[in-house]
């Protein structure tokens, strides 16, 4: 294999690879301004949201649409907006990086 085809299949590789989320999204994304990872500001602390939904497989979809409309009463009652800024890829990569916090 000559050496313009292997960087070839390496660029489409990488480019093929979920992007994984990370602070610099959720900060990025305005996340950070009501959450912090360890402790709760104005909504839960990231590790807290990872407690309560670990083991449920149906929580990244759950959430991730949490994200991008907004919710309440799950964790008080002070609602999260619509997150309007986040698409639905984002969403979900945020939301998994979420769920590995502790």
């Amino acid at each position: 294999m000559n050496r313009n085809a292997l960087a070839t299949i390496v660029i489409a590789c990488m480019a093929a690879a979920p992007a994984w989320a990370n602070p610099e999204l959720a900060q990025k994304k305005n996340c950070m301004a009501c959450h912090a990872v360890a402790t709760k500001v104005i909504g839960p602390a990231y590790k807290d949201v990872a407690a309560k939904y670990a083991g449920q497989a149906d929580a990244v979809a759950k959430l991730s649409q949490k994200v991008i409309k907004g919710g309440s009463g799950v964790w008080g009652a002070v609602p999260m907006p619509a997150n309007p800024q986040v698409n639905e890829a984002e969403a979900k990569q945020l939301v998994q990086w979420i769920l590995t916090t502790k």
